[in-house]
């Protein structure tokens, strides 16, 4: 199942948000030429996600995860094929929100996460981790795809690509592979036996049942609320400094080939960070890990701000690619360490809602901060103080309060 997820990540993330920025100027060129109006459109993407994130979770917890993957598969394709066909920015906004924005949180990420969850228990954020680097292998390869494929062909061609892709490849093999959990072909988390042994009709034990705290409410829990606000943070300067990485560096001269090379290096080392971090999920304490992804992402963010040398911008975009790649499986991993594996899907779910303010701001700030004053440095200055509010929120984590058996 962490291959399956692997390869859904990969179209669900990475074909779109990691595309999005390589079509950021040919987008803004039809339909006015304004960086906000872009940056509105992954606003509009990430809102509707988060609004239905809540059934979604509720969904995966109840549903197979085959029909939930599949039904997200689905929108994703139509909405590639709507992005294609549209003619003014309205139709471009309802694409994205209609389609794009159901989709993408249906089929990857929040579906992913959970799978991948059912499946382990002990080697879970690594396993996660490995999973997500779905996303980062399609950051290194798609960047410099979308970048050909606008040059050659027009951006309205390569959504139409995209969808078919999705439709023709993507759809079967979620019908054919997606299994919900291990107990579904008589397994355990981790690849025990479901099994028992046969009983021994000599032997007659009564076992009295440890009694079981019934857990809080999700919104009257405090790790709840520190994730939100962490992750929510990392996600506005993270998103933001995606969206927006390509037009930075082509603003300088550079060649959208060059600047999707970049993006491409960025995106490599967040595999790395995928893996790395997923590895720490498991070893470090909660608060560790997310100071120690925040540490790579603000020097890199430094890196890239005080620089003109393509070099050393590319530096910056490594480093913060990897500590931004450790975001998702460190996200997965505390998820389920906090609140298991019943309550994933409502508590990852629940969690896409209340970042939705802090997540969705950076990237239109970026946009319109570019349009007010022709650079991008006001708003990366900002973005440096949240990363140290993120920090600061970290401290809040109540690590007693982890996932039994």
């Amino acid at each position: 199942m962490v291959a399956v997820a692997f390869f859904v990540d990969f179209v669900a993330v990475g074909f779109f948000f990691y595309s999005y920025g390589v079509f950021f100027k040919a987008i803004a060129a039809e339909f006015g030429g304004s960086r906000l109006g872009v940056s509105l459109g992954i606003t509009i993407t990430s809102a509707v996600g988060a609004l239905a994130a809540p059934l979604i979770g509720h969904a995966l917890d109840r549903y197979p995860l085959k029909r939930v993957i599949g039904a997200g598969t689905l929108f994703m394709s139509i909405g590639f094929f709507a992005l294609s066909q549209v003619r003014t920015q309205l139709e471009f906004y309802l694409a994205l929100g209609a389609f794009i924005g159901i989709g993408a949180s249906a089929m990857g990420g929040l579906a992913t996460a959970k799978l991948v969850a059912n499946w382990f228990t002990r080697k879970r954020g690594f396993a996660l981790g490995i999973a997500a680097t779905g996303i980062s292998a399609s950051g290194v390869v798609m960047p410099l795809i979308s970048a050909e494929l606008i040059e050659a062909y027009g951006w309205r061609q390569g959504f139409l690509l995209f969808g078919g892709f999705t439709t023709l490849i993507v759809l079967p093999l979620v019908s054919a592979l997606v299994i919900s959990a291990p107990e579904d072909i008589g397994l355990l988390p981790d690849g025990g036996r479901s099994t028992p042994p046969p009983p021994n009709p000599a032997e007659k034990v009564e076992v009295t049942p440890a009694p079981i705290d019934a857990p809080r409410p999700l919104l009257r829990e405090r790790n709840f609320w520190v994730l939100v606000s962490v992750v929510g943070l990392l996600f506005c300067c993270q998103s933001a400094t995606l969206t927006h990485m390509v037009p930075r560096v082509t603003d300088s001269g550079l060649s959208l080939q060059t600047a999707s090379l970049v993006m491409s290096l960025c995106a490599g080392m967040g595999i790395l960070g995928k893996l790395s971090f997923g590895w720490l999920a498991d070893h470090w304490r909660a608060r560790n890990a997310v100071w120690f992804t925040i540490l790579c992402q603000i020097c890199g963010q430094l890196l890239m701000f005080n620089t003109e040398t393509l070099w050393m911008f590319a530096i910056g975009a490594g480093l913060f690619g990897y500590g931004m790649g450790g975001v998702v499986p460190l996200q997965g991993a505390l998820v389920g360490q906090m609140f298991g594996r019943e309550r994933f899907g409502k508590a990852l779910g629940g969690m896409r809602q209340a970042m939705f303010p802090l997540q969705i701001a950076g990237v239109p700030l970026a946009g319109w901060v570019f349009d007010k004053t022709g650079s991008y440095d006001p708003a990366f200055s900002f973005f440096l103080v949240l990363y140290v509010i993120a920090g600061l929120a970290a401290f809040g984590f109540d690590e007693s309060r982890r996932e039994r058996g």
